[in-house]
């Protein structure tokens, strides 16, 4: 017997594939596979390690959920960030050096603690991976937040940051929390020019 389909992204529609104008939405309890870090992503070799394990053990467990008996068939989830510095008010998108980050892919709620802990040992078995020890799996539940769609250059996003921003001001909100990405293209397939990615903002509920 096939494995049930099940598209976790349209499920999740509200908070994967927002419009380009910004909304508020309520961000739910949800699964994930996490690494922490410090340092510039485009230049520091522990983000790009970070990615490789996340993404190993994340296809690992993808695919002992498929074949289990009355097994899901689910698309592997989108890289996310959560991004930060000490003092936020100095969070900026020209100088990433001082920058701590999380990277992380959702984890469906089939993606059990114990499915995880076999992919872990599955993917240690296949491949040599750095990163590997630092991963983690946890769930995060960030509330209501802000967000929009950004599409173009990664290093293009900061007036959509501030449109954003500009958003949250005007519904007597005040951003707290880290700055978070969902980066739903991938940069080695798709146009610099059409890269899409969710920019969110958690507020303050007070």
């Amino acid at each position: 017997m096939s494995a049930t389909k099940i598209d976790f992204k349209r499920e999740l529609s509200e908070l994967y594939a927002p419009g380009r104008e910004p909304l508020l939405v309520n961000v739910p309890e949800l699964a994930f596979l996490m690494v922490d870090g410090h340092g510039d992503p485009n230049t520091v070799a522990e983000y790009r390690a970070a990615v490789e394990a996340l993404y190993a053990v994340t296809y690992v467990a993808k695919f002992i959920v498929k074949r289990a008996e009355g097994g899901i068939d689910f698309g592997v989830m989108p890289l996310e960030g959560l991004w930060w510095v000490e003092d936020m008010s100095r969070f900026t998108l020209e100088d990433k050096s001082d920058w701590s980050w999380i990277a992380m892919i959702m984890q469906p709620a089939p993606v059990t603690a114990e499915i995880v802990e076999l992919a872990l040992a599955k993917a240690a078995a296949k491949k040599s991976l750095p990163a590997l020890g630092r991963l983690r799996f946890e769930r995060f539940n960030e509330g209501l937040a802000a967000q929009v769609m950004h599409c173009g250059r990664y290093a293009d996003e900061g007036p959509t940051i501030a449109r954003l921003h500009e958003f949250i001001a005007a519904q007597g909100r005040t951003p707290a929390g880290k700055h978070h990405e969902i980066y739903l293209s991938d940069p080695n397939r798709t146009a610099p020019e059409k890269l899409k990615t969710v920019i969110r903002q958690p507020v303050a509920t007070g």
